[in-house]
């Protein structure tokens, strides 16, 4: 991957190159560690060995090695996203291992060639690897605190965290999906990304809720960094742009995250921020868009001498990216396909004749958007409406009233608008590029939908953080167009840049509720920049070159340290002040899911984000997502997110109002044959019955079995009604537990060692081949009489 010679190579070979490694096992260290070996062995040879291979052989590489394993890393993931459904189709959760043996037999297949290499300096692989190393301290700093898995704060989540969970749980364990958390109808939201976690989770036994909310964000936060390094030396054909985009990913951001906008997290539009972590489909669709980008850039440019057939396999690899991207998040494939049009247009009028590979590229996003609304979304509506300046009304409005949105609007666009300034210092010949046009208006689309667009969740948002990454591309190919004596003089504005920005947020107010008070801080970081400019500019006496090299600088400087403040800001959860789930609520959905079939269902008591509050906000998601079971109603209000920053939430009545009725009435006034109707109509198995929203009915324990209990929540399981015969003794569960009355183990006592694998199916799940249990229990059980009202077990592992 590097080549150099002399001490250049050794350096790189023993500081560049343990970094990613060492990054990932320093930043995920809270966890046993056969958890990260098993997950990075599953990356390494599941993932990057394959898509390597397969994106060097159908593509003919980007002229780097380095590059080509990033990029074919990103390409192995969509091949895995669009695998791991067919094999669930035939009950082979297991689909991914098939890749290897595709790429092997790929490889051997396809004609030979020998590829055209340039080596990656070591001085490039190495500022790639600082930025690894900032991505894993801010990793363990503050990413890894954001989500809480253990302790009283992990019963205190807003409904995203559960939310993602009981969405890997549903792709996991069945296909095509259903909600999961109320369960009668399709699921009809993206789903591609959590595909990967549940892929790793059945082949690495690593535990759901490990992975979702800290393995895989890092990993991607990690290959989003590289990625952009990889796409920015495709772009550029300059080893530099490499440290460059890698830096400016990291640290780069916009103005956005003054003290008013900095309590809200949603406001951190780069990869480094809550959203990154608490948005699987967001973190993933970055990760495959720059791929996408890489081989569009491959196809618009046209090589000398390309083939038919290498034509065709560039668009294969076109082809799965934008499939896997129409199955993960609504927002990206609308920016791309923007700057797609826009570069069709320019390269037709240009060569005055219809530019073929474009179209092909722009009919392949229009069928992949069909096919994903009508199979995938089912044809739901979307709630996103054309309302142009809602966003800045509603900063406005966060700010403590309405009279500052002309104020706002205009920061916030500049301040969206501010990474993409280093496009400036793309020299004449190069801005012919068709990729500079296309980069450029994919930028804008991203402004233009997050300011004519709203929703009311805040979703237009995530147009601004898919248009991130396009100007951090343009950035960095403005910047790694430079000349070499012109790199100390950038070096030198862009920290003028990061003094007048942080000097202008000290300067700034904790709080800003007025017009005025918001421009204070923003008008004294531009003086100081503006200042800073002239100063460095008539002391260097330089060229006009030289003065747009400070001037671009300086600006890109000025977004760095707002993102980073208010990155570090969020080191704090953003938990709710109540607890969302019930105490013992976690252990007991991991006893059922322990104890059951992956087609076994649970009814619920439990339907409102705070128990007994005078507005019931239905986005109640935890049952779902701890028990990986499908629930019959449990939460509703899955298109808006559930906290306390939220606290009137839109939300209608559940669609099927008389289930609903069944689904409470055992709760309340339980009857033979209501249960009877529950197992036979509907397939419950398993009640999960919380104390605080509802006192267990006195009769509920004689036509059920208790099976568990500890803090607020009781388990019951449903079995059969005994035969009509002389024997007194009842029928055997349907998922072979014991008779009631006779635990198989004495309660308490582990089922394995702290610390160590599971042995069976992963967190002890059945295939899901499987609709029910069919051996008895070997995890502690709970005789009905006498149940303790608080159950002392040995701990375990930290997550299922």
């Amino acid at each position: 991957m590097i080549r150099a010679a002399g001490r250049g190579k050794r350096t790189a070979a023993l500081v560049s190159l343990p970094v990613l490694p060492l990054a990932w096992f320093v930043a995920l260290q809270e966890h046993p560690p056969w958890m990260p070996a098993a997950y990075l062995a599953y990356l390494l040879i599941v993932i990057v060995v394959p898509g390597t291979m397969f994106w060097r052989r159908l593509t003919g590489g980007a002229g780097w090695l380095s590059a080509d394993v990033i990029l074919g890393t990103a390409f192995g993931l969509a091949v895995e996203a669009l695998l791991y459904p067919v094999g669930m189709l035939f009950d082979m959760p297991f689909a991914a291992l098939l890749m290897p043996a595709l790429a092997l037999g790929m490889w051997r297949g396809l004609p030979r060639r020998k590829l055209p290499e340039r080596p990656t300096p070591w001085w490039s692989m190495a500022g790639a690897m600082v930025a690894v190393g900032v991505a894993a301290a801010w990793f363990v700093r503050v990413g890894s605190q954001l989500i809480p898995l253990n302790g009283s704060d992990a019963l205190r989540p807003n409904s995203d965290t559960p939310h993602n969970l009981a969405l890997a749980g549903e792709v996991t364990h069945h296909f095509p999906p259903k909600i999961p958390y109320a369960d009668g109808g399709w699921l009809t939201s993206h789903w591609a990304a959590y595909e990967h976690i549940a892929s790793a989770h059945w082949i690495t036994s690593v535990p759901l809720d490990v992975l979702t909310h800290r393995m895989v964000p890092f990993a991607w936060i990690l290959l989003t960094v590289l990625g952009a390094a990889a796409v920015g030396m495709l772009l550029t054909g300059r080893a530099v742009a490499a440290p460059i985009a890698a830096g400016l990913v990291v640290a780069g951001g916009d103005l956005v995250a003054w003290p008013w906008a900095v309590s809200d997290r949603v406001f951190a539009d780069g990869p480094f921020s809550l959203s990154g972590l608490s948005n699987p489909p967001q973190a993933f669709s970055t990760v495959l868009l720059l791929p996408l980008i890489a081989v569009t850039a491959l196809l618009l440019r046209r090589r000398v001498g390309t083939t038919r057939a290498e034509l065709f396999r560039l668009f294969v690899v076109a082809g799965v990216l934008i499939a896997a991207l129409a199955l993960t998040k609504a927002t990206t494939l609308p920016v791309y396909a923007t700057g797609l049009a826009v570069a069709w247009i320019y390269l037709t009028v240009r060569r005055g004749r219809l530019n073929l590979r474009a179209l092909v590229l722009g009919v392949g996003v229009a069928g992949a958007y069909t096919l994903t609304f009508f199979f995938v979304l089912r044809g739901a509506a979307s709630s996103v409406r054309f309302d142009p300046g809602a966003t800045f009304e509603s900063l406005a409005d966060r700010m403590g009233g309405g009279s500052a949105v002309a104020m706002v609007a205009v920061v916030v666009v500049v301040g969206w608008a501010m990474p993409v300034v280093g496009a400036l210092l793309i020299t004449r010949r190069v801005a012919r590029d068709p990729m500079v046009v296309f980069l450029v208006a994919g930028f804008v689309a991203a402004v233009l939908g997050a300011s004519l667009l709203a929703d009311r969740g805040d979703t237009q948002l995530f147009f601004v953080r898919t248009g991130f990454i396009f100007g951090v591309l343009l950035a960095t190919w403005g910047l790694g167009s430079l000349e070499r004596r012109h790199y100390w003089v950038a070096g030198i504005a862009v920290a003028i840049g990061v003094a007048a920005i942080y000097w202008g947020r000290y300067r700034s107010p904790k709080s800003c509720t007025t017009a005025n008070c918001f421009g204070q801080g923003l008008a004294v970081a531009l003086v100081i920049a503006a200042l800073g400019i002239g100063v460095f500019g008539l002391v260097l006496r330089g060229s006009r070159r030289t003065w747009a090299v400070i001037a671009v600088a300086v600006l890109v400087g000025t977004t760095v340290s707002p993102t980073v403040a208010s990155v570090r800001r969020f080191a704090n959860p953003p938990l709710t002040s109540y607890e969302s789930i019930a105490p013992g609520g976690i252990e007991a959905a991991r006893f059922i899911r322990r104890n059951s079939g992956s087609n076994d269902r649970i009814a619920t008591n439990v339907h409102c984000h705070q128990p007994r509050a005078s507005h019931c906000q239905t986005g109640s998601y935890w049952i779902a997502g701890y028990a990986e079971r499908r629930v019959l109603v449990e939460g509703w209000a899955y298109r808006a997110r559930v906290d306390d920053t939220y606290p009137a939430g839109v939300q209608g009545p559940y669609w099927n109002q008389d289930e609903l009725r069944l689904n409470d009435e055992v709760f309340s006034n339980p009857s033979r044959q209501l249960i009877e109707t529950l197992r036979t109509t509907y397939g419950v198995q398993w009640l999960l019955l919380d104390e605080r929203v509802s006192a267990p009915p006195k009769n509920l324990d004689k036509l059920t079995e208790l099976r568990f209990q500890l803090g607020t929540v009781r388990v019951y399981q449903i079995y059969p009604p005994p035969p009509e015969n002389s024997f007194p003794t009842r029928t055997p569960s349907p998922t072979g537990s014991p008779t009631p009355g006779f635990p198989t183990q004495t309660p308490g006592f582990p089922s394995s060692t702290p610390g160590s694998p599971s042995t069976s199916f992963p967190t002890g799940t059945q295939s899901p081949g499987q609709t029910q249990s069919t051996q008895p229990s070997t995890t502690p059980t709970f005789p009905t009489t006498p149940v303790p009202t608080q159950i002392t077990t040995t701990p375990g592992l930290k997550s299922p």
